[in-house]
């Protein structure tokens, strides 16, 4: 610090200190009185201490006034004026919230269809109405108007939110934002992701006929942030009225289909059915990595409407490494899983340096079968770790207990991660279930599909578990606006959208897909029921049982075949070191001595060119014998292992069979690489003809696609060669014939084929694969059909159920508590709206010729307070039964004459230097009331 800004400091110590130090008309000195080392007299009629500290207010807003002290400088940043801004607000937000329930419930302050004005109802004669003067923006106008502020209203700001807008400043407002305005934006934005602030603040000003200005879209988002604490707020309250404020009763009732359990319903093999999934597109980037510095500001306050999905950092960080488990990126085997070493995420001391600018890099989240969101968890510097899959079968498995099932992309592996964690022993013995989506499954061994594809698990019914890869393109749209947000307001956008999607979207499509799904599942059984018939018989089967048979036998002859023996694998790399032994020798006899004669070396100049020539060939014959010691020495060893007395030679047997097993590998590991090349281009066209991929996205693909049939007939020429020399030589393919294979099964059968011919095995032909699929496919429509059946009726239950007890519980509120009974009513609305829609499309379900269900409603097992079925026996919250005590009438706030001169941030810097000093003598104000006591 410089010696003038020391002094500066100093000065502006002094001044807090001439102020604190004031005598007051009585000779009393504040800051003796403040801190209690000086006593004044009071009255027993009460008022006097209350007057006195109206005055010394009124004294410290006169010293803020330019005329009467010298404008000190200030030193602190936008960020600790942020603080004071959101700190300000925090403190009066209980009163904004009562203001904001009386606005709601009275309609005050809400757009005249007229005017297209606010609508103001106080009266304006009664002698304890003061006006606030401040332009108020709306959708339509934006003007400057008189608002009225009554001796009753705790403050400027909840006598404006009693009317319908919201402030842009918490103790002396400038501007003003209509309540109308700030829906219309969360509504929007919701719906569309895409909105930003300064898009839709732009689009005001157009429709006003006004110039846009920077700061206006900041004006829009401080009052924005207000607007959302207040309505998150008012949500807490409603949760408490109806008792759903217990730990976890979010989660325990997400989805109707899945946790409104029944009493008599036929068991489900799995009580809850989820897929989970990382998405790296909603990252934020921090600013500290990029030269600024990082916002500390928790806006107003820590929580935010959908925090109840997120999954705590430090509950993530307990299954970290460290902690017992380790990333993904660490090797880890298993005899039963045959990919448990195989699928990688890229390396992190790759992505070190990308992940560093980073704080979030992306989020983690899981969805029940229906889309309704449970959980999720931020990715925090860093790829997507076990870390994070480990937290949310944690969670799901302290909230839902046993007999729960998980699609994973890489489920294989992380059913051997999660065996290794802290939470295996807990998650075997409630019998937790890895599985695997049905797309991303078919890039796995076929082995590993049999084990874990949803095609071949008794129970799943015709679930994908792809949900949240259709999730993810909704939320994707969120990547522009979160990419530089501050961490609170990345969060809030979020679960912003995650609760609107849930409530409007996925719940409004509940039925629907229930529908589609029976349909779906009889038209395969119809199909089935064909077909199946004749494919048998041309097979020659009579037993259905057959099918399950042959895939036991594919499933054991693919686990016996999916190592190499170990004695074969040695006999390879044997064969294959005498080979180079052969070659190193080769080497050394080559490398002859040339000889010179006195005839030729008639001159020095040859002389010296035969010794350079010389050296070098001494360097090459001393390299080629070290080379040929090192080969030897490696045979040595592997002979030893092998137990081998007399060493292989080309016209040994044992030589020429090893032979040939490198051959088939040889011919193995061509397969593989035209394998990976073929799946690559299937997800490539699949990507291409997905909805919602974007132009440029196409055309990148299209190139790619034409690069990769170009690298697909270089591997399949090299995989011809590699068949040609197989003894006997094994079938070779064509381009055409590599490009109609759609899925590993194929890929799988030839590389096993070079070990026995499996051809004549009945479960290897294409016909007896046709049917096997088939069959398969039938079984697991029955299986939807019945899960279909227990789903759909609880439904129609949790309709019945939640409608008689929201009516109970807003009948109850209207007596005791009106304006909650109306926020109630708005809860309710949101899912009661589709009603309707589910009787009218349930009703088209019932009519289904094959439905086997009942639309008679049962009798749900939950019956926890706040539950649909329990008894309605609402409370009132706490926070509503305390009353405060007003302030005096503020005055009316300065503003310039001419238009928008309105940068709050600058107009109010005076105000937040004294926003303590204020909301200290306000707090003197309300503990002394005679108006609080008798009220209290």
């Amino acid at each position: 610090m410089t010696p003038q800004e020391r002094r500066d400091l100093q000065a502006l110590h002094e001044g807090h200190e001439d102020f604190f130090h004031t005598e007051t008309d009585d000779g009393y000195d504040i800051a003796n009185i403040l801190d209690g080392s000086k006593t004044i007299d009071l009255s027993h009629g009460g008022g006097k201490l209350r007057d006195l500290a109206r005055d010394l207010f009124s004294d410290m807003k006169n010293i803020g006034n330019e005329s009467l002290r010298k404008r000190r400088i200030d030193y602190r940043t936008r960020r600790d004026r942020a603080q004071r801004r959101t700190d300000a607000f925090a403190r009066q937000m209980p009163e904004l919230v009562r203001a904001y329930l009386e606005w709601s419930a009275n309609s005050v302050g809400k757009l005249c269809s007229e005017t297209g004005r606010c609508r103001n109802t106080r009266p304006s004669t009664d002698s304890n109405v003061g006006q606030v003067q401040l332009y108020v923006v709306g959708i339509f106008c934006a003007e400057k108007r008189a608002l009225h502020v009554q001796a009753k209203d705790y403050s400027v700001s909840s006598a404006l939110v009693f009317q319908g807008v919201i402030p842009c400043a918490p103790l002396r407002p400038h501007t003003a934002i209509m309540i109308d305005a700030l829906e219309l934006f969360r509504v929007a934005r919701n719906r569309s992701p895409h909105l930003s602030v300064q898009a839709f603040v732009k689009a005001i000003s157009d429709l006003q006929g006004v110039q846009y200005r920077p700061y206006l879209a900041r004006l829009f988002s401080i009052a924005l942030d207000v607007y959302l604490q207040i309505r998150l707020a008012v949500n807490n309250l409603v949760l408490q009225a109806l008792r759903r404020d217990t730990p976890d009763w979010r989660l325990k009732n997400a989805c109707p289909a899945c946790t409104y359990t029944l009493k008599d319903e036929p068991d489900l093999k799995f009580k809850m059915l989820f897929a989970m999934d990382g998405n790296d597109s909603l990252k934020r980037i921090s600013r500290e990595a990029i030269g600024g510095y990082e916002c500390t500001a928790k806006g107003l306050g820590e929580r935010f409407l959908g925090d109840d999905h997120y999954l705590a950092r430090s509950f993530v960080d307990q299954f970290g490494v460290g902690c017992g488990d380790e990333s993904l990126t660490q090797p880890m085997t298993d005899n039963d899983n045959p990919c448990a070493g195989r699928w990688k995420n890229m390396r992190e001391d790759a992505t070190s340096r990308m992940w560093g600018i980073f704080d979030e890099a992306g989020i983690f989240m899981a969805i029940c079968r229906h889309g309704f969101s449970l959980v999720i968890a931020d990715i925090v510097q860093s790829g997507e770790q076990a870390k994070y899959p480990i937290a949310v079968v944690s969670k799901l498995l302290e909230v839902f207990g046993s007999n729960i099932a998980g699609g994973y992309d890489i489920g294989c592996k992380f059913q051997t991660t999660l065996n290794h964690s802290t939470i295996g022993p807990r998650a075997q013995a409630l019998n937790y279930t890895s599985l695997m989506p049905a797309f991303h499954g078919y890039a796995h061994h076929r082995l590993c599909q049999l084990r874990f594809l949803a095609r071949y698990v008794d129970g799943l019914g015709l679930e994908d578990l792809e949900g949240c890869e259709r999730t993810f393109s909704k939320t994707n749209g969120l990547a522009s606006t979160v990419r530089y947000a501050s961490p609170f307001h990345r969060c809030q956008a979020i679960g912003g959208y995650i609760v609107h999607n849930d409530e409007h979207d996925v719940y409004q499509n509940l039925t629907t897909m229930l529908l589609n799904n029976y349909k779906q599942a009889l038209r395969i059984i119809e199909e089935g029921r064909s077909t199946l018939p004749h494919i048998m018989n041309d097979l020659g089967i009579t037993d259905i049982s057959v099918f399950g048979v042959w895939l036991s036998e594919e499933n054991d002859y693919l686990a016996a075949r999916s190592r190499e023996p170990e004695e074969e694998m040695l006999q390879m790399e044997y064969w294959q070191k005498l080979v180079n032994l052969d070659a190193s020798r080769k080497h050394v006899s080559d490398l002859a001595w040339n000889v010179a004669t006195p005839s030729s070396a008639a001159t020095s100049t040859f002389i010296q060119k035969d010794i350079t020539a010389t050296k070098r060939k001494e360097t090459m014959r001393r390299h080629a014998l070290e080379n040929f010691e090192k080969d030897l020495k490696i045979v040595h060893e592997i002979e030893i292992k092998l137990g081998v007395t007399k060493r292989w030679v080309p016209e040994d047997e044992e030589w020429q069979t090893a032979g040939h097993l490198v051959a088939n590998r040889k011919y193995q590991r061509c397969l593989h690489q035209l394998k990976s090349l073929v799946v690559a281009r299937i997800f490539e066209l699949s990507k291409m003809n997905q909805a919602g991929t974007g132009y440029k996205l196409r055309k990148h693909i299209a190139k790619a696609l034409k690069a990769r049939s170009l690298a697909i007939r270089t591997a399949l020429d090299r995989f011809n060669t590699a068949a040609r020399a197989c003894s006997p030589p094994h079938p070779q393919l064509t381009f055409e014939e590599v490009v109609e294979y759609t899925f590993l099964a194929d890929f799988d059968l030839l590389r096993n084929a070079t070990r026995e011919d499996i051809s004549q095995r009945p479960w290897a032909s294409p016909a007896a694969r046709a049917a096997m699929d088939q069959y398969f496919k039938v079984c697991h429509a029955e299986e939807e059909i019945r899960c279909l059946n227990v789903e759909i009726r609880r439904i129609i239950t949790y309709l019945h159920d939640e409608d008689r007890y929201m009516r109970a519980c807003i009948a109850e509120l209207q007596v005791s508590h009106p304006p909650l009974a109306h926020q109630v009513q708005l809860y309710h609305n949101v899912r009661a709206k589709f009603t309707n829609h589910h009787l009218r499309i349930l009703t088209e379900t019932v009519h289904l010729p094959g439905f086997t269900g009942t639309p008679l409603p049962g009798e749900s097992t939950k019956t926890s307070p706040g539950d649909s079925v329990s008894h309605p026996g609402v409370i009132i919250p706490a926070a509503l039964s305390i009353a405060t005590a007003p302030t005096s009438l503020p005055e009316t706030p300065e503003s310039g004459d001419g238009d928008f001169e309105l940068d709050e941030y600058e107009a109010d810097e005076d105000e937040y230097g004294d926003d303590e000093s204020a909301l200290t003598l306000q707090e003197i104000i309300r503990i002394s009331s005679d108006s609080y006591a008798a009220q209290e």
